[in-house]
């Protein structure tokens, strides 16, 4: 048993080597989430699917990672985090190649369902392992950093690769890349990666499991539709739904002997402070990435293949701030550390903020850029503090709730601020509307900037300049105040994360804290 007095083993050459093969399917899952948006001109001609049907090509992926990465995670600690993440890797290249040579809507729909389940299986399997594989808390903290820095990684290069293979192959190509990185995985693994898992995890509860997949699927897409259509009953409906379900999940695990979750880890305060503090960083984070894109494609006209690169430095900068985070947390509190990351970040969003005056791309790359740097360390931190803050054996359950609070704060922030800029969007487009604009035409340049340039491009004479400039302008503007906004839950945010994690010491150096997962209990190895 690993005491305080008592240092624990430090990983060696296998273990660095089995991060370096980890880090490829999480590469390949953030990746997915980006590569198929190249796609949709190409697979639309070919599949012509419904509005619909699209919609759900597009965003069932991600609908299915978010409702099964709960369940997942509880099934890795008890049926083995790499026998898991191994089945997941064979069940993600079949449905790659399905998806690849979908030739309905339907089935391609089908395929990325079943994607997204795959997809499920390998961020808690492999943030589980790493926690068995790194006992040190200083290299658990910097193979965190490298874990994230993989998805970082993967965002980047997504919509390149994308573009690259779009131009010499068919539409399914995007989907064939993940093939070879499984088969290397399904290789390697059984050689590089140690086998954990729970020796004394009970029957998984199959209600359990069932709850939280659609709870959390209504919640999520629920505030997909208020981000899309704004706020009406049936997604208000839905949410509302979705809690109640959550809560019947919760009671339900209160009175089980063995449950799905074990709600005991919440009294660790790392553990439910992180929690917190991870679902803030991803609600500032998500909406203003996604209103980035729309800024460099609709209002300065760039190609999307152009607009991924002008995204770049960005990426790279999640990436150098997630690699930094290790250094600095071996001298510095985690709460500075937060804080500081988040002063960071609402410097980024005040860059961002001042788009209106200072219109392009650079002011766009410099505001991400302080963003990245700023969030970075955050995420790793508190993606660190979960796991390391629970008993080895729980550690699949804990990266599935880290993984599905970063899913939630993302959805929650793209739908409130993101009503916020539609809202401020649609005041000023009612405000003036150029002479030759048809009523039904200014209807739908009201609405958004994307069905605008569409009306203008209709519109002859100087009236469709004139209400491309309109458009342009009023979500610029928008934008403008929706940063400035978040410049300020940002900088709230580093005040409550100072708060919250005052008495966290440094270099995940927690052990102390007072609940279930104190101490560091030795793995628990098959």
């Amino acid at each position: 048993m690993t005491t305080l007095d008592q240092a624990p083993p430090l990983a060696g050459r296998r273990e660095w080597i089995g991060l370096a093969v980890i880090a490829l399917p999480c590469l390949l899952y953030s990746m997915d989430l980006t590569v198929l948006n190249l796609a949709v001109p190409q697979l639309s001609a070919e599949l012509r699917p419904s509005a619909s049907q699209l919609l759900w090509i597009v965003d069932i992926y991600g609908f299915m990672i978010a409702g099964c990465l709960i369940t997942m995670g509880t099934l890795g600690d008890r049926i083995g985090r790499r026998r898991l993440l191994l089945i997941g890797a064979v069940a993600f290249g079949l449905a790659s190649v399905l998806a690849a040579f979908a030739d309905t809507a339907a089935t391609l729909i089908a395929a990325r369902a079943a994607l997204g389940v795959a997809g499920a299986t390998l961020a808690p399997s492999t943030l589980s392992l790493i926690r068995n594989m790194f006992l040190d808390p200083r290299q658990r903290t910097a193979a965190i950093g490298i874990w994230i820095a993989s998805f970082s990684a993967g965002g980047a290069i997504g919509p390149l690769v994308g573009g690259v293979m779009l131009e010499h192959f068919w539409w399914g190509s995007v989907f064939l890349i993940n093939v070879p990185v499984m088969v290397l995985l399904l290789a390697l693994g059984p050689f590089l990666l140690p086998e954990f898992r729970d020796p004394d995890a009970g029957r998984l509860d199959v209600v359990s499991a069932g709850l939280s997949l659609v709870a959390v699927l209504a919640v999520i897409y629920g505030l997909k539709r208020i981000a899309e259509d704004g706020i009406g009953w049936p997604a208000t409906l839905t949410i509302l739904a979705g809690a109640a379900l959550a809560l019947l999940f919760l009671r339900r695990q209160a009175r089980l002997k063995e449950p799905l979750v074990d709600l005991a880890l919440f009294a660790s305060r790392a553990f439910s402070a992180s929690l917190t503090i991870n679902v803030l960083g991803f609600f500032i984070a998500f909406s203003s990435f996604l209103f980035v894109g729309q800024y460099l494609q609709l209002v300065l006209g760039m190609r999307p293949l152009e607009a991924g690169l002008w995204s770049l430095p960005s990426a790279f900068g999640f990436i150098i701030g997630s690699m930094l985070a290790p250094r600095i947390v071996g001298s510095v509190r985690p709460a500075h550390v937060m804080a500081g990351g988040f002063a960071l970040a609402a410097l980024g969003f005040a860059t961002l903020g001042a788009i209106a005056v200072l219109p392009g791309p650079l002011t766009i790359v410099a505001g991400t850029l302080l963003l990245s740097l700023g969030l970075a360390p955050i995420v790793t931190l508190t993606t660190d503090l979960v796991v390391s803050s629970v008993p080895p054996e729980r550690a699949g359950t804990a990266s599935g709730l880290s993984e599905t609070s970063a899913e939630f704060g993302g959805a929650l922030g793209i739908a409130v601020l993101g009503s916020v800029v539609t809202a401020l969007y649609r005041h000023q487009m009612g405000q003036a509307m150029p002479a030759g604009v048809s009523t039904e035409g200014a209807l739908a340049a009201r609405d958004t900037l994307g069905a605008a340039l569409a009306v203008a491009n209709g519109v002859a004479g100087t009236a469709g300049a004139e209400l491309l400039a309109l458009a342009r302008a009023a979500f610029t503007r928008s934008f403008a105040i929706m940063a400035a906004i978040s410049a300020a839950l940002a900088a709230a945010a580093g005040i409550l994360a100072a708060t919250m994690l005052r008495d966290i010491g440094g270099g995940s150096h927690h052990a102390d804290d007072s609940g279930p997962g104190g101490g560091v209990p030795e793995p628990a190895v098959r």
